[in-house]
């Protein structure tokens, strides 16, 4: 089904990726998104749930590819070895002018972005020196997902995002907030901000046969931030956009 909302500006070639898995429904909406918009469209996605990866390569064990339709590609592997494999072999001879990633479940903002996939992916293309953004689709702990919010806001926050000049090792995080469609405000840059993770907890349980198991969970803490801040947008019911990079330096510490 092509989507109805207002179409952004054309694109050419665009390989599409994320972190939730190849039957992801933020994947779906993505693809639906963007056909109306590019020339041509690649997939190559997890094969399964590959969220809190980070930018994890896989390197020690063989990587397997299931081909799911025209231009669509399951791989046994990370958000990353995605983006390496859509880059670096299936279109080598005809590299895309761009790659997105999402639309990730779940925003992407604060101390949690190191961990997602979904921008870890965009990070992996900007390195392989192609162009990226990232999407994500903040929702509330047990409430229901607002894609038709990210439909709706898609195609101007692509927009605003394409009319950004950033340095040529950054890529654009953008985050749609938890709101419905026509309460949304406007798309602003922001920064990433601080504070947004209160711990990681370590939970064991208890199977049928009395083994013990324990899943990692996060405990987030979303503190009074201003709407400069990719979290502090979100509150406000704004579309965030964070210009990232490779750079970890604390400038502290140099200091």
């Amino acid at each position: 089904m092509t989507s109805s909302v207002p179409p952004a500006r054309r694109l050419g070639r665009v390989l599409l990726t994320n972190d939730d898995g190849i039957n992801a429904p933020g994947l779906a909406l993505l693809a639906d998104l963007v056909a109306g918009v590019a020339e041509e469209v690649w997939v190559v996605a997890p094969e399964k749930d590959q969220s809190g990866m980070s930018r994890a390569v896989t390197l020690t064990t063989p990587l397997r590819v299931e081909e799911r339709g025209e231009r669509r590609y399951a791989l046994t592997g990370t958000p990353s070895d995605c983006a390496i494999f859509g880059l670096r072999h299936l279109l080598k001879d005809n590299p895309p002018d761009i790659v997105l990633s999402g639309i990730n479940r779940g925003a992407n903002v604060g101390d949690e972005v190191p961990y997602s996939g979904t921008v870890a992916a965009a990070l992996t293309a900007r390195l392989l020196g192609v162009p990226a953004i990232a999407f994500s689709q903040s929702f509330a702990k047990g409430g229901q997902m607002r894609w038709d919010t990210a439909r709706a806001v898609f195609a101007r926050s692509l927009d605003y995002a394409l009319d950004l000049r950033v340095a040529t090792n950054a890529v654009l995080n953008v985050n749609f907030p938890d709101v419905d469609a026509a309460d949304v405000g406007d798309v602003v840059l922001t920064r990433q901000s601080r504070g947004t993770l209160d711990r990681i907890d370590v939970e064991p349980r208890a199977d049928m046969r009395g083994g013990t198991y324990y899943w990692m969970a996060l405990r987030r803490h979303m503190p009074i931030l201003g709407p400069d801040t990719d979290a502090g947008a979100l509150k406000h019911g704004l579309v965030s956009v964070t210009p990232l990079g490779f750079d970890m330096t604390a400038p502290e510490g140099i200091a």
